[in-house]
């Protein structure tokens, strides 16, 4: 008890540990498979990383993001822990130093993709390796009942027969009573072992709005609520416009999405981050691992995929536990434009089958090669190359990446790297008989050592204030060199890439099952019907209806846009209910007066009638007509 205090003041710089935290730990530490559900911002790392530091030995860490786990892996190195993240933008020797690192016990946390527990060698890794707890981050993704379900999740409960008596913690931040018992079977837990959070966020009020003119309502957003804020959009052309649009009106905006080099992502994220522009307009890419405790609010632009998505990325706001919103914006076209949006995101599997095989193509890889190599990619250059939809290859290369096949990454500034491919001697006599490139073989190898076992990062900056040539004269000669077979060449780069997870595959070896695929696509219109149901009703607090959807039995919580027009009502939950059931019918029906609503529910109080029709008229569920009577708005 007393060691795992320390480590957290002495780490973390916390006093106490959050609620369920202290729990989740005792029990890892007592050797028992668990499984924390704790909301988005309750502190999910902390539960294996404590646990980790420990025990004797090094914590696995299994996470399907490479962005995720170098995240992870750098705040932990800033404490001063050892850490490091095994993934397929690394180089072989790369892979080989952390592996060494972890077998000599000098790691405390090994960062892996569930993709690389079934690359060559890895079981025998594994058994040399001081493994104290095996960490399943994301762990929804196990489930094909959950909401972004990766198939090489699957594979990781194999794992256990190399780690006998090794505990696992699967860790996530939002999942179904349906998917928490999935996640324990398919991990292969002895005993159901769960620990849960209430969902419930107190200090956010859930609001919807169904506006005609978005901006302008998002604009008067911004003017009437104080401190930073996200704003949550589809595509990234969006992200631009709107934040461009906040600017010119007075709110300092910045966007942000995966399409962006790494280097202006990081500006801007760190902009937002110390408060230097107030709101930062954003795709999904944005959000994961960001811990900005003073979000005071987080709005959805368009409607998202599902309730789990929103759910998470709406928590991102009031993280210090002040009062906070979560705000979802739509009009009728959205509501039109969902179900291709669905539609997209699941293209036929002889589509993303072609997909798979033009990329192949693209990249000029045969059968059997390309595993752990890593490509630039331009989606738009590859699909005019092919004539494909960019939504649906989009779309194709996220379920591909789902598969194991490929990993995608986005765009991230990679350093030039060169090896020399010929021995000492050799490249001696070279340089003896090409005078020319004498004086820059010897800059470079007095700039950078150990070329000749490993790829080394340069700059071409650095070499060409080392032998006065200009960068372009620098790269070409390094091209020159690379065509010569004297060296090794691989220009930086800050485009996004794809990285072959596995060799490829003749197309027809990929097994995309019809029964599976289905299920999922149905499992996903299931979920999006969930969402579009959430921002079009009309007689259900907002929280109540979202810890429902997660099996979490709520009362009303008072400050959502539903409850704030309930509360006018000053009528109790049951009484509402009451006069709300029997008036609604007779007013889809037909028109009808105060008065013959009365004489219609005799055992209904009249002031009852009264204050609800009040309230839905200032809903706008109803509306008065012009002969006095009231209706039902359907529209």
């Amino acid at each position: 008890m007393t060691n795992i205090r320390n480590i957290l003041i002495k780490y973390w710089g916390y006093s106490t540990f959050r609620p369920l935290q202290e729990d989740i730990i005792l029990s890892v530490m007592d050797g028992k498979d668990t499984l924390a559900l704790l909301p988005t911002g309750g502190g999910k790392s902390i539960c294996y990383q404590i646990p980790g530091m420990a025990k004797d030995g090094m914590c696995l860490v299994i996470s399907p993001l490479i962005a995720l786990m170098k995240d992870q892996v750098e705040g932990l190195k800033r404490k001063g822990i050892k850490a490091e993240a095994m993934h397929s933008a690394l180089n072989s020797y790369e892979i080989d130093r952390i592996r060494d690192n972890a077998v000599n016990g000098q790691l405390k946390f090994l960062y892996v993709s569930p993709e690389r527990l079934k690359s060559e060698g890895f079981s025998n890794f594994l058994l040399h390796c001081p493994i104290n707890l095996i960490a399943v981050d994301e762990a929804h993704c196990v489930s094909q009942w959950g909401y972004d379900f990766r198939p090489p999740y699957l594979q990781i409960a194999d794992i256990r027969k190399y780690l006998p008596g090794i505990p696992f913690l699967a860790l996530t931040a939002t999942a179904t009573s349906h998917v928490i018992i999935d996640i324990q079977d398919k991990l292969g837990f002895e005993k159901q072992n769960v620990f849960s959070k209430s969902f419930e966020r107190k200090n956010i009020a859930y609001v919807v709005l169904k506006e005609e003119n978005k901006l302008a309502r998002l604009l008067k957003i911004n003017r009437s609520l104080a401190g930073s804020g996200i704003i949550y959009v589809r595509n990234r052309k969006r992200t631009m416009e709107i934040a461009a649009y906040l600017s010119r009106n007075g709110i300092p905006s910045g966007f942000y999405h995966a399409g962006m080099l790494s280097s202006d992502r990081s500006k801007r994220q760190e902009e937002w981050m110390k408060n230097q522009i107030r709101v930062i307009v954003a795709t999904n890419a944005f959000g994961m691992g960001i811990d900005k405790p003073d979000v005071r609010f987080v709005v959805h632009f368009d409607i998202p995929e599902n309730i789990e998505s929103y759910f998470q990325e709406a928590g991102r706001a009031g993280r210090d536990e002040k009062k906070a919103f979560a705000i979802l914006m739509y009009d009728e076209g959205d509501l039109l434009e969902v179900n291709d949006f669905w539609e997209n995101a699941y293209p036929e599997p002889l589509f993303i089958k072609n997909v798979y095989n033009a990329l192949g193509n693209f990249y000029q890889i045969p059968l059997g090669g390309g595993q752990f190599q890593s490509f630039d990619f331009d989606i738009h250059h590859f699909c005019d190359q092919f004539s494909f939809n960019s939504v649906q290859v989009f779309s194709a290369l996220g379920f591909l990446e789902k598969e194991g096949l490929i990993f995608q990454t986005p765009a991230m500034h990679k350093p030039s790297e060169v090896f020399f491919t010929i021995p000492a001697p050799d490249l001696y006599q070279f340089q003896v008989e090409n005078r020319q490139y004498d004086p820059f073989i010897k800059a470079l190898t007095r700039l950078y050592g150990g070329m000749y076992t490993i790829p080394v990062k340069i700059s071409e900056q650095q070499i060409s204030r080392k032998t006065g040539l200009d960068s372009n004269q620098v790269t070409k000669i390094l091209e020159q060199l690379h065509k010569m077979n004297v060296l090794h060449y691989k220009h930086q780069t800050d485009k996004p890439q794809i990285i072959y997870s596995q060799e490829r595959l003749d197309v027809k070896n990929i097994r995309i099952s019809d029964e599976i695929y289905t299920h999922l696509k149905e499992r996903a219109k299931v979920r999006l019907e969930s969402i579009v149901e959430y921002a079009s009703t009309i007689n259900r607090c907002r929280s109540q209806f979202l810890l429902n959807y997660f099996g979490d039995n709520a009362k009303r919580c008072g400050h959502c846009d539903y409850c704030i027009q309930r509360n006018k009502a000053e009528l109790s939950e049951l009484e509402f209910k009451m006069v709300l059931e029997g008036i609604k019918p007779y007013l889809m029906k037909e028109n009808k007066s105060i008065e013959e609503l009365c004489l219609t529910l005799p055992h209904l109080p009249e002031d009852n009638i009264i204050k609800v029709i009040q309230h839905l008229l200032e809903t706008g569920k109803i509306v008065l007509t012009g002969t006095g009577l009231y209706r039902w708005d359907n529209s």
